[in-house]
């Protein structure tokens, strides 16, 4: 096909691959797979979730959960509840099981005031990342929450958690001790209310731990997202093979500067976002170069990377003699950074199988 402007690509294979990997897991853990499917925001790769027996699944927005309600009837919305969206808050538990994240009685209140139909809710447990969610030894927040919730239309499923602090490790073993940690937490908590709410679940999963670890049988529940993917931060903190990369961007080329090893690409910050991790050789990265090979992507190119972003432009590091191999609007094929904030900059896929556009909520 002929590309004019940055297009992101999706391998298909490898997409429905990381798919089927994780629900193996999944299955060999007997635990639930409720994939976040904010990474991908698509209905028609949802669909591939089905395909090997998904029927629950995780977003992080109402707007999201609203998209995804015309063929998904049991949703999680792993955000904090915001009150100002009650009407949507409403109108999707009229048709489908909901299931919210509570963090305080604030919350409550004004959920049992304002709620039209019944939802289901987490208590959302810090365990260990310490961006929201109650400390695990605030029993009496906990206890209140589940006092102030009961005969309303707010139905207690269990407890959640996300071990996001596990991004920022640099090996399996680091990964491995936040899975522990973050599981054991959970599994305390479970102990000291399992009396009172025999039937609540734990709920987990983001993809580092998923992708590295094995056991999982502790918890009820795994939510990963980024894994459909994967990306560069992933594959530098081992969660996964380059070759488990799905999505790639096309960036033209539109300039070229041998005299500073330099070549200039169209795809900036509004098609990658500004992501960036620290190559072991390269330092400060925001992107690799592959090159196509038939109807997919091979390795790296050697010692070739983004070294900057600006709005449109990508700055790629390159020797002269690399640069001399590429004439004014070539295609370069970058794999990111950060594959989420890819996909919801580019706002659509273009299958690198057959070239066919990809639905994607927008």
């Amino acid at each position: 096909m002929k590309i004019t402007t940055p297009l992101l690509f999706l391998d298909e294979e490898r997409c429905k691959r990381n798919i089927q990997k994780m629900a193996n897991k999944a299955k060999r853990n007997n635990v639930v797979f409720r994939p976040h499917f904010k990474t991908h925001q698509s209905l028609e790769i949802g669909r591939w979730f089905k395909e090997v027996g998904v029927t629950k699944i995780t977003v992080s927005s109402l707007e999201m959960a609203t998209y995804f309600s015309s063929e998904w009837n049991d949703i999680t919305v792993a955000f904090p509840v915001n009150i100002l969206e009650i009407d949507t808050i409403n109108e999707l538990a009229s048709k489908i099981q909901l299931n919210l994240l509570v963090e305080s009685m604030d919350t409550v209140t004004f959920l049992k005031t304002h709620l039209t139909h019944p939802v289901h809710f987490f208590i959302k447990i810090d365990i260990g990342y310490h961006r929201t969610g109650v400390a695990p030894d605030n029993t009496e927040l906990i206890d209140l929450i589940l006092a102030g919730a009961k005969d309303s239309k707010l139905n207690f499923v269990g407890f959640l958690g996300h071990a996001g602090h596990s991004y920022g490790c640099k090996t399996e073993e680091q990964i491995l001790k936040i899975h522990t940690d973050s599981i054991e937490i959970l599994k305390n908590l479970k102990a000291n209310y399992q009396t009172r709410y025999p039937n609540l679940i734990l709920s987990t999963g983001d993809t580092p731990t998923c992708s590295i670890a094995e056991d999982f049988s502790a918890v009820d529940e795994i939510r990963p997202g980024n894994f459909v993917f994967y990306d560069l931060t992933q594959n530098n903190i081992s969660s996964n093979t380059l070759d488990e990369i799905a999505v790639a961007v096309a960036c033209p080329v539109v300039a070229k500067h041998p005299e500073r090893n330099e070549l200039v690409v169209y795809g900036g910050g509004i098609h990658f976002a500004k992501d960036r991790y620290e190559h072991p050789v390269f330092g400060t990265t925001f992107g690799i170069p592959v090159q196509l090979t038939g109807i997919t992507w091979n390795e790296p190119m050697k010692n070739v990377y983004i070294k900057s972003l600006s709005q449109e432009h990508g700055i790629v590091s390159m020797d002269k003699a690399q640069i001399a191999h590429y004439e004014l609007g070539d295609i370069v094929y970058i794999l990111p950074v950060h594959s989420c904030m890819t996909s919801h900059a580019m706002k659509k896929y273009v299958s690198i199988q057959d070239g066919r556009a990809i639905e994607r909520f927008n």
